[in-house]
């Protein structure tokens, strides 16, 4: 499984981006999809989580009620979609996948290029 995260830009305070995070590979269909960021200058953060299925989703509570994260039917393709965006949401964002649900890195073994985000206040 190879993943390309994407949707990054800029953005000012209080607009919306939405990222996507594409894979190759039938087996993605059956992984957890984990998103994850690092601001600059900080330790990579721990975003959301969302399960094979799409029937479960777990975020961080500095992000909880602002973004929210999905994947299509096909399980193809997972989507962080982040409102009300923050100054201090600047950061570089990752995708990542794994065979469940976990909230650090080392719950995932498969990370895919990263994208970037900048909010202008």
């Amino acid at each position: 499984v190879q993943l390309q995260a994407s949707g990054g830009g800029l953005v000012q305070a209080g607009g919306s981006l939405r990222l996507s995070c594409a894979a190759s590979g039938r087996a993605f269909s059956m992984y957890a999809i984990g998103w994850f960021r690092q601001p600059p200058g900080k330790e990579r953060e721990f975003l959301g989580t969302i399960t094979w299925n799409g029937g479960v989703t777990y975020y961080e509570d500095s992000v909880k009620g602002r973004f929210s994260i999905s994947r299509d039917k096909a399980r193809i393709t997972a989507y962080l979609q982040m409102d009300s965006l923050k100054s201090e949401d600047t950061a570089i964002y990752y995708c990542a996948a794994g065979p469940k649900v976990g909230y650090t890195s080392s719950d995932y073994n498969m990370w895919g290029q990263e994208t970037q985000v900048t909010v202008s206040s």
